[in-house]
């Protein structure tokens, strides 16, 4: 079957493809919004989402917040949900671009790896033999937090620096309130890094450290990206050349989701959606993957949670990295999108169910990094206490 799927993907000849990468919560998702902004109007595009966790939210971020003007026909939207592409096996990515080039006939393919994700591993898989036909391979782009980077505990950390060191242009927002020395020790840092990388400092339309909308030059810039070969695959290919790739097979990690009484969860997965769109509502399920904990519920439409007493439920939950949902509340329907230096939310038309997820730092004593300065969470939380809680703010 997979032989067959890859098959039918090679008749497609040098689709540009390009990888948009950053760590969790630097604000991919408002760079790919505005690429695909602005799409030109006779082209057919297509995105593979990662996420990291089961419930499959981005695609609803990224699709409600088009423009209405946009055909979304032309755009193609599908997820890999319930890990990281790059750290399991390479099936799910194969037989999602597979699908993704013979399904929709895109013109242009862009893929966004879960944030958790070291680029590096999907760059090598990128750069095998069987798509190097198929997939013309652009410039990697990078979203990188200036907010973040100015803490020690990301600027230090392995999986934040990975994507600096992989990329080929670095998108750089959330900066204005760093001195004009802590710009030039941002730029050294990435120098020292990766030498060859095209920084882009995105001139925000306001002058605020939470605005990630780009400017229209940056928007011009980034699009002549989608065009530039990446050296960066370029050399990752010239490598598999003189050494033969191995055949390895990740790990998957378990679905260790649970449900109290009052809830249903998956007994079993599939690789492009974890979680059937035909469950039983409501679901929550939870899990640990590398250092954090994942959670994500999915409710009825009909759930209606008071708005303000959801987000102050969200904001207690302990050493949060990022909220994200669309959700039936008090104030409608409600895409949140919460990174510890932003909290947005914004009104979206009404979904088939709402869907909430959360990414936590989990550790023990001998935990190497705590993300947002508060004592990491063990995997022993209690989730059929969260879920009574979140029930509790259905009015």
């Amino acid at each position: 079957m997979m032989n067959a799927a890859l098959k039918k993907s090679t008749v497609f000849q040098n689709i540009p493809c390009t990888l948009v990468t950053g760590f969790l919560g630097a604000g991919k998702t408002t760079v790919i919004n505005q690429l695909l902004a602005s799409k030109p109007v006779d082209e057919r595009w297509a995105l593979l989402i990662n996420e990291f966790g089961r419930i499959g939210i981005d695609g609803s971020l990224l699709a409600s917040s088009q423009d209405e003007a946009i055909d979304k026909n032309s755009i193609a939207i599908r997820e890999v949900s319930g890990g990281c592409i790059c750290c399991t096996s390479q099936l799910p990515l194969q037989i999602a671009i597979s699908r993704l080039l013979s399904d929709h006939h895109p013109q242009r393919l862009i893929i966004e790896p879960t944030g958790l994700a070291h680029p590096r591993e999907l760059i090598h898989q990128l750069s095998a033999p069987h798509w190097q036909t198929a997939l013309q391979m652009q410039a990697v782009i990078t979203v990188l937090s200036g907010v973040q980077w100015q803490q020690d505990k990301y600027r230090t950390h392995d999986g934040f620096q990975a994507h600096v060191k992989d990329a080929d242009v670095l998108v750089i927002n959330r900066y204005t309130h760093l001195s004009d020395s802590d710009k030039q020790a941002l730029q050294a840092w990435v120098t020292k890094l990766n030498t060859q990388v095209h920084i882009i400092w995105a001139s925000t339309v306001q002058a605020a450290p939470n605005n990630d909308n780009l400017s229209t030059t940056d928007i011009i810039t980034l699009n002549n990206q989608l065009a530039t070969p990446s050296h960066i695959i370029a050399q990752q290919r010239t490598i598999n050349i003189n050494y033969p790739e191995k055949l390895s097979a990740g790990l998957r990690p378990p679905n260790t989701a649970l449900s109290p009484t009052s809830l249903s969860s998956a007994t079993q997965a599939n690789d492009d959606n974890p979680v059937s769109p035909d469950i039983e509502l409501p679901y929550r399920y939870h899990e640990k993957q590398q250092d954090m904990l994942l959670a994500g519920w999915r409710l009825p439409a009909h759930y209606v949670l008071h708005a303000d007493e959801l987000q102050e439920w969200l904001l207690k939950l302990p050493s949060w990295q990022r909220i994200k949902g669309v959700v039936h509340t008090s104030d409608g329907w409600l895409q949140i999108n919460f990174t510890p230096d932003s909290l947005t939310t914004s009104t979206v038309a009404s979904q088939l169910d709402s869907r909430l997820e959360v990414i936590l730092q989990a550790g023990d004593e001998s935990d190497q990094m705590d993300l947002d300065n508060a004592s990491p969470v063990t995997s022993a939380i209690d989730w059929e206490v969260r879920d009574r809680e979140l029930m509790a703010l259905v009015i």
